[in-house]
């Protein structure tokens, strides 16, 4: 069978260098004996290494001639290629409720949703790794102070170790994007509960990186409302990259109080 097109509306980029298929593949052993799940295998680089595991394997696929690729070259797979859309999918039906590893080399335009996507499903992902663009890669594994600390640093890191693996060049691509690349590793860390509004917290960390030259002052205005008392703390004078996820967490307590206070409903 012919090899198949990349597509650009899809963000595909495919692999070319089995070493680094290999390479990312053996990501998944930090979390061994449950299934694994791969977000685009494209023409299967990645698979291949992966259904040497000894562990269950899906793939999820929404291109038609990707698919065909895959039943063609990879019988063994089966119907465990899923023909669909993963950002649509209900993962609680991947493996029967079954906790899994997410792994691929991810399409670039979609990737923050993807990792959106593994946090409303946390309890299900307990490991999650894979290729990625570097500069998204480097916000995810961001401490803050950084400049590259922003929305996706707080919430990932607020409930997976993430590890930032290694810097992949664009010349083992095909097409070669026009940027580099980078494979993570994201691990659930001993967190069960944040100790707070979670939906509040992510109000809040959403809201000042928005507007992260301002001062949560600024920012945090919208939600709190203009002249509130606690917008007088010096917490106030800081901009949000100088926040921790401790002192994202104290500051979504300290909104709540003021705003159940003040009758307010979250």
């Amino acid at each position: 069978m012919k090899l198949v097109r990349p597509k650009k509306f899809l963000g595909q980029h495919f692999l070319k260098d089995l070493q680094i298929a290999q390479d990312i593949a053996d990501t998944v052993d930090a979390c061994p004996d449950i299934p694994v799940l791969e977000v685009g295998p494209g023409m299967g680089v990645l698979t291949q290494y992966l259904l040497t595991k000894e562990r269950p394997v899906k793939v999820v696929e929404l291109d038609f001639e990707s698919v065909a690729y895959l039943k063609e070259n990879f019988p063994q797979l089966g119907d465990h290629i899923i023909e669909q859309d993963f950002l649509r999918m209900d993962l609680e039906n991947v493996f029967n409720g079954k906790p899994f590893v997410l792994t691929g080399n991810y399409p670039y335009n979609i990737s923050s949703q993807i990792f959106f996507k593994m946090l409303d499903n946390k309890n299900l992902i307990p490991c999650c790794t894979g290729m990625i663009q570097k500069e998204v890669a480097e916000r995810i594994a961001a401490a803050p102070g950084n400049k590259s600390y922003g929305i996706l640093s707080v919430l990932i890191q607020a409930w997976y170790k993430v590890e930032y693996l290694f810097t992949v060049h664009e010349h083992v691509f095909n097409p070669p994007p026009k940027v580099k690349s980078a494979v993570i590793r994201m691990t659930r860390n001993e967190t069960c509960e944040l100790g707070c509004n979670e939906k509040l917290f992510k109000q809040i960390v959403k809201a000042t990186f928005n507007q992260r030259r301002k001062t949560l002052r600024n920012s945090i205005t919208p939600i709190l409302g203009k002249g509130h008392p606690l917008s007088t703390d010096p917490i106030f004078d800081k901009r949000p990259e100088q926040l921790s996820i401790e002192d994202f967490i104290n500051l979504t307590n300290r909104v709540e109080k003021v705003l159940s206070d003040s009758g307010n409903n979250l």
